[in-house]
């Protein structure tokens, strides 16, 4: 790598949930990984920034580099709320003591990383959902707009229809199921307990409720039945606005898109791609160049 003046590369996927590490040397060989809390930017650039610099100490321990290595890692960030550009710029002017930082979406960073580099889209659907096409050097993005305005076919957007639902059967307007039960027992049938809960409830806290709803459907629950074929619903709606921006073939990731592949149509099913890494890979490739969403 000619005329690069640092020696590790350090890639940090961030979203809603959590917040992973990864330090490669320049021949991109791992020396350390580590795992932490929520780094998406809109709840805070300094609690992300807390969460990225917890997780590069943790993974620089494993690799046995001290705070004295820290001005020679590239740090490449692909992270929750980076396309919106005010909290791009707020996060951005945060001290740190890395040699460099580049900063793009959590949909870049995994588009990237699918795609080995090249032109692609993929649809992320974990605690949020974002789409991004690759496209002859430009980025095409639906969605990610977050949580609860956007970020349809999410763990979290389905994690709030089910904590809807829950209380409109607690009114005897749709029927109580098995997964209603669940959701009850967890909040002890404490009606004023899941409204005082909804205050202060991240999109992560309601995306805890997915396992639940994908276990649920396994025993036939209709709730559950009716929340996954909504999810996959929205899902091939982002799908669709891809193919109709040009994508050919989309990888579907994060923890509900590779679970929920099976609820969707058949032609959506031929449409999906294997992805060739992940955002940590992709990561990794932003931070031995320059990848910033926006000019500082």
């Amino acid at each position: 790598m000619v005329n690069f003046p640092y020696r590790y590369l350090v890639g940090i996927d961030g979203g809603g949930t959590s917040c992973r590490a990864r330090i490669c040397d320049l021949d991109g060989n791992i020396l350390g990984e580590a795992k932490t809390g929520s780094a998406n930017i809109l709840l805070g650039s300094d609690i992300a920034m807390a969460s990225i610099q917890q997780a590069i100490t943790l993974a620089a321990q494993q690799a046995q580099l001290t705070t004295a290595d820290y001005p020679t890692m590239s740090v490449g960030l692909a992270l929750a709320g980076a396309e919106q550009q005010q909290a791009w710029h707020t996060f951005m002017q945060q001290p740190h003591p890395y040699g460099a930082i580049t900063l793009n979406t959590d949909a870049y960073g995994a588009c990237l990383g699918a795609w080995g580099g090249k032109d692609g889209a993929i649809l992320i659907a974990g605690t949020g959902s974002c789409g991004i096409l690759l496209l002859n050097g430009n980025q095409h993005i639906v969605g990610g707009r977050e949580f609860p305005i956007s970020d349809q076919g999410s763990g979290a957007v389905m994690g709030l229809h089910l904590i809807q639902q829950v209380l409109l059967s607690v009114d005897g307007i749709v029927p109580k199921t098995e997964l209603t039960h669940h959701v009850l027992t967890h909040f002890d049938h404490d009606i004023d307990a899941i409204v005082s809960w909804s205050k202060t409830a991240r999109p992560c806290d309601y995306g805890r409720f997915s396992p639940a709803i994908f276990s649920f459907a396994e025993r036939n629950d209709p709730l559950a039945i009716s929340l996954l074929q909504q999810t996959a619903a929205d899902i091939e709606m982002w799908m669709q606005a891809l193919i109709f921006r040009g994508a050919h073939n989309i990888c579907l990731m994060g923890g509900i898109g590779e679970r929920i592949q099976a609820w969707l149509t058949p032609p959506m099913q031929h449409r999906l791609a294997t992805p060739q890494g992940d955002a940590m890979d992709g990561a990794i490739a932003m931070a031995r160049s320059n990848h910033n969403l926006f000019v500082r």
